[in-house]
């Protein structure tokens, strides 16, 4: 077995240092030139000529961000650039405006001046809660987050996001219907992985699994080799690696052969030995990291980004013009597809469940499920 060092990630993000001229209206109209006085008709001379009216239309589709955040300005980009690759393939120009750290209240009141119809965003949790607390009458408006779980979203708010729950909930059913009917669930202390497990366990217990045996991950050798005879004492038919991408290497070989799986996390261009590591773990992952090729992206730009964070990103990008697009003349009854996230389809809470595509590594490779 091969030991690997723990990894710590980067999690600081650059500065965008981006300012948006936002200015959008008609070409201006010049009024023909009136004939020289000596030359026009009495007739003509005497009737005053109607002032010209320019209306300005409204935009369809208002796209806002915090593209000049310093904490988020590099994913908002990444968004952003999604959602116009998107917007061009269709033939579609949305506005985009740009908004800081404090601002996103009075930015969404400018985007329901200029008249969209939709309005997509924001990207940040905290944004969410802030611009529901503020009561703005919006049209209808597609977040790209959610709010703390058991809280309703406000009048005319639907919810697409990324978040690591939904994947969670889907590993679940998945895990019952491949047979398991108990499991252990080994997690780590980070905020995030604290909600995936949470999210696992409450699915599992509703698609009617057993109470699950908890494990508390730790890297220390000793505590792992811990955990492998307390798995041995206590045989359970599957295993949840609520972990980042880099500990679920470092656990893996102490679960054994027990099935395993974990959240797309797992999915961050990892060096190969690490996937050996890795190998019969399964997990979701979006169609665009997993069907790079797929004909559906044919006509979509697909840019060169760092680490797969900013890929998913940039995916949701494309998905949510597709929901803005549907939603440009107002809110559909029923709204379901393939996208580049995955499977979407809206449900009763206003809330879209993304559906991603099941994956598995094998042999330091990672292929779909039931590929031969």
């Amino acid at each position: 077995m091969t030991a690997l060092r723990r990894k710590v990630r980067n999690a600081r993000r650059r500065s965008a240092a981006i300012a948006l001229a936002l200015a959008f209206g008609l070409p201006a109209l010049s009024a023909a030139q009136s004939p020289a006085a000596s030359d026009a008709a009495p007739e003509a001379s005497a009737k005053a000529v109607p002032p010209v009216e320019v209306r300005v239309e409204p935009v369809p589709i208002a796209l806002v961000l915090p593209l000049t955040s310093a904490a988020f300005g590099r994913a908002a980009e990444a968004v952003r650039a999604g959602f116009l690759a998107a917007a061009d393939a269709a033939g579609v120009k949305p506005l985009v405006i740009g908004h800081g750290d404090d601002d996103v209240v009075a930015t969404f009141a400018k985007a329901k001046d200029s008249g969209a119809r939709v309005i997509v965003g924001p990207l940040v949790r905290d944004d969410m809660k802030n611009l529901a607390a503020a009561g703005l009458d919006l049209p209808p408006t597609i977040a790209l987050n959610q709010l703390d779980e058991g809280t309703a979203l406000p009048a005319n708010v639907y919810a697409l996001s990324l978040t690591i729950d939904g994947e969670a909930r889907q590993l679940a059913r998945r895990a019952r219907e491949d047979g398991a009917a108990t499991v252990a669930v080994i997690a780590s202390d980070t905020p995030r992985q604290q909600r995936f497990a949470s999210a696992f366990n409450a699915e599992w217990i509703l698609a009617g699994g057993g109470a699950p045996v908890i494990f508390r991950f730790d890297a220390a050798p000793e505590v792992l080799r811990l955990m492998r005879r307390e798995l041995v004492k206590t045989p359970v038919d599957a295993a949840l690696l609520a972990v980042d991408g880099t500990d679920a290497a470092l656990a893996k070989p102490y679960v054994g052969a027990i099935p395993s799986y974990t959240s797309s996390q797992v999915n961050e261009r990892q060096p190969p030995e690490t996937l050996r590591e890795l190998d019969g773990v399964r997990f979701f992952d979006m169609p665009w990291l997993v069907d790079a090729d797929a004909t559906a992206f044919a006509a979509l730009k697909r840019p060169d980004y760092p680490n797969a964070t900013l890929d998913r990103l940039y995916a949701l990008g494309v998905d949510a013009f597709h929901v803005a697009r549907a939603f440009a003349d107002g809110p559909p009854a029923k709204l379901e597809f393939d996208g580049a996230t995955g499977h979407l389809s809206l449900d009763a809470t206003r809330q879209f469940v993304r559906e991603g595509r099941l994956m598995q590594f094998r042999g330091g490779r990672i292929v779909p499920v039931g590929l031969r």
